[in-house]
């Protein structure tokens, strides 16, 4: 607040007044306290008032998922809470719902109450608004995603690879319209993932068909409706490769439905739950969450004990487990009656 007031010409007490919403302030002056603020990166730590930062019982995160609902989030959440406990450190959890401007808000309140680091799944498509966040001491690292104009620490699943595991695991069953259903373009994992469904297809010389691929599915009804399309068109696909866990769920909602779940084979991106006592289980590409939300922790802990290097990229790799849907081999058709003679 000092640099704020030497910088617009002010007092103290205007700067204070203007920061905690006064109006009994000259307009004027206002202005330039909000023009030293902006110059500066100045946000106000909500906790100064009641309680200096070396006097803090312990420290504390923050971390930004996309929703504590989603089980693979909260799993993420529990692998970071786990390093950060064994440290006597807090960690404070939100949910963004995937919407860019809730990132930003998220991240802002967290820094002004004083966390010493942010573990972040990013949604928003510039992350360039921490970077004086991270120049004021605040340490950063991304998981599940990179972040985006931002050189910073990130741990994220081997996505392409699994779907490319996937699909290939499809091929060797011996389907050839295999259909994908994915997130939003542009969320990266969605984006990985349907790159690696194109490239096992592009291995097994199958021609891409956009006629079976759905995206922008947010859940699972999104997912059970795109499914159920599909499924009713006059060439069906033989096999579903379901990008992520409420995709999968949707898409077997589907296939009961239509009473296909022992015809059509089916591939998930993530495990569920109860996925190995559904008959026929569900095969699945397993991410680890747990490691994920570890590995993000142990990177930013690294930063906070003093590492400054470069930043890391660390890649966890995933695993397909065979169940029985995934290995359903595609329906023969049955062949044309030959014609009888007279």
């Amino acid at each position: 607040m000092n640099d704020v007031a030497a910088l617009a010409g002010v007092s103290l007490a205007t700067v204070s007044r203007v920061i905690n919403g006064n109006a009994a302030v000259r307009p004027d002056l206002a202005r330039r306290v909000e023009s030293a603020v902006e110059a500066l990166g100045y946000r106000r730590d909500l906790t100064a008032s009641t309680l200096r930062r070396s006097d803090r019982a312990s420290a504390s995160i923050g971390l930004i998922i996309e929703d504590v609902a989603n089980p693979f989030f909260s799993t993420v959440h529990r692998g970071v809470e786990e390093v950060a406990r064994a440290r006597q450190v807090l960690t404070f959890a939100a949910s963004s719902d995937e919407e860019p401007e809730r990132e930003r808000e998220l991240a802002e309140a967290l820094a002004a109450r004083g966390v010493d680091g942010l573990v972040i799944v990013p949604c928003s498509r510039d992350q360039g608004y921490l970077l004086r966040d991270r120049q004021n001491g605040l340490q950063l690292v991304f998981v599940d995603r990179p972040p985006r104009f931002l050189d910073a620490d990130a741990v994220v699943s081997d996505s392409a690879g699994g779907a490319r595991a996937a699909v290939e695991h499809l091929v060797a069953a011996g389907h050839r319209r295999i259909a994908f259903l994915g997130d939003r373009p542009a969320v990266f994992t969605a984006a990985e993932r349907r790159r690696g469904y194109r490239e096992a297809l592009a291995a097994a010389s199958i021609e891409v068909d956009e006629g079976l691929e759905r995206v922008g599915l947010v859940d699972g009804d999104a997912a059970r409706a795109a499914a159920l399309e599909l499924l009713a068109a006059p060439a069906p696909p033989t096999a579903l490769f379901t990008g992520q866990n409420l995709i999968t769920i949707g898409a077997l909602h589907a296939l009961r439905e239509r009473g296909l779940q022992h015809t059509v084979a089916l591939v998930g991106f993530d495990d569920i739950v109860l996925a190995d006592v559904v008959e026929p289980g569900i095969t699945v590409v397993a991410q680890d969450p747990r490691a994920l939300g570890h590995q993000a922790a142990e990177l930013l802990f690294s930063r906070l004990d003093g590492n400054a290097g470069d930043s890391r990229l660390v890649v966890v790799p995933t695993t397909l487990i065979a169940r029985g849907s995934g290995e359903i081999p595609p329906a023969r058709e049955s062949a044309p009656r030959a014609r009888r003679r007279r």
